[in-house]
């Protein structure tokens, strides 16, 4: 398997992560919970907003979508980890390895060209709030929630059929947690040089993106600064703190993994940086969401406790 091209490469081996003896299971356990609460929390939210008619609107709409997407992101990586953690052979086949790929950072991609969208979505309400209900209608909201799915999961279509084609000689020994381009285009017998142009072409499309929404919240934050009583100011920015935070989150432990183009990081700081934002983010996210949020409290609330709430309501 080790000599040979990609018709005898069938599998990778992921090198990274404890065997059992070793306190594998003290990993299983803690990521079990964050992938259980990470699921939960985000279904909460998903069916709390669909089920409250006063949270039918635009920005709650967006962070509807973007928990439902969360569950599959997550779901495209922690599952494997937790089998990794638990078995003694932690392999993945070359298919299994391109899906992973492909699923995980389509789902991303989705993310960032949501979080886009609800970055204007939120400059359009704070900077022309009486324009608002014009331009953000319910046929624009499904647009660009359409657009942001079908663009994320056709971008990176092509890329994932050329590695597919690519040979593959020496280790298959992946150093890294999941599946990743840089860890895996390693191991292709390919020149090094399309690994510099691939990093290139993420880097510039995630600077474009950190762009484009760090100019929203910049612009907000400046008209929010320019409301003259202070209640207006905290009531203004409660509505986007939240987004920043997520934003700040996503974007930033993003852009410390796939920015750094020829810089190296140990093997600890690689498999940090790759759990932020494979598993922490999603786990703080709907922390933020929900806990920054006062309707989407009651939301939560009403969701879990129908029945208590209409008794309190009839009295």
């Amino acid at each position: 398997m080790e000599n040979g091209n990609l018709s005898t490469v069938t599998e990778f081996v992921f090198i990274g992560f404890p065997q059992l003896y070793e306190g594998g299971l003290l990993y299983f356990f803690p990521l079990l919970f964050i992938y259980i609460f990470v699921v939960i929390g985000n279904l909460m939210i998903f069916f709390a907003v669909r089920m409250d008619v006063r949270l039918h609107n635009p920005m709650y709409n967006f962070i509807s979508l973007f928990s439902f997407l969360e569950i599959w992101y997550t779901t495209a990586t922690i599952p494997k980890m937790l089998s990794n953690l638990i078995s003694k052979q932690k392999t993945i086949s070359f298919i299994g390895c391109l899906l992973q790929m492909y699923f995980f950072h389509s789902l991303g991609n989705t993310e960032g060209f949501l979080l886009t969208v609800m970055a204007i979505d939120r400059y359009v309400a704070i900077c022309n709030p009486l324009q608002y209900p014009m331009i953000m209608t319910p046929q624009l909201c499904v647009q660009l929630s359409s657009a942001s799915c079908i663009l994320g999961f056709l971008i990176l279509l092509p890329e994932i059929v050329w590695i597919s084609t690519l040979p593959f000689c020496g280790s298959n020994e992946i150093h890294q947690i999941f599946c990743d381009f840089t860890p895996l285009l390693s191991l292709a017998c390919t020149d090094a040089s399309v690994i510099l142009v691939q990093d290139i072409i993420h880097a510039f499309a995630i600077l474009i993106t950190i762009f484009i929404i760090s100019l929203s919240y910049i612009r907000i934050i400046i008209v929010i600064l320019g409301i003259p009583s202070a209640e207006g100011r905290k009531k203004a920015f409660s509505t986007c703190a939240s987004h920043i935070a997520v934003f700040l989150l996503f974007f930033g432990s993003v852009g410390v993994m796939y920015l750094r183009f020829s810089a190296t990081y140990s093997p600890f700081w690689d498999t940090t940086i790759a759990l932020t934002f494979s598993v922490l983010a999603p786990f703080l996210n709907p922390i933020i969401y929900s806990l920054r949020n006062k309707d989407m409290k009651e939301a939560i609330k009403k969701f879990l406790c129908p029945q208590k709430l209409f008794h309190i309501s009839e009295k």
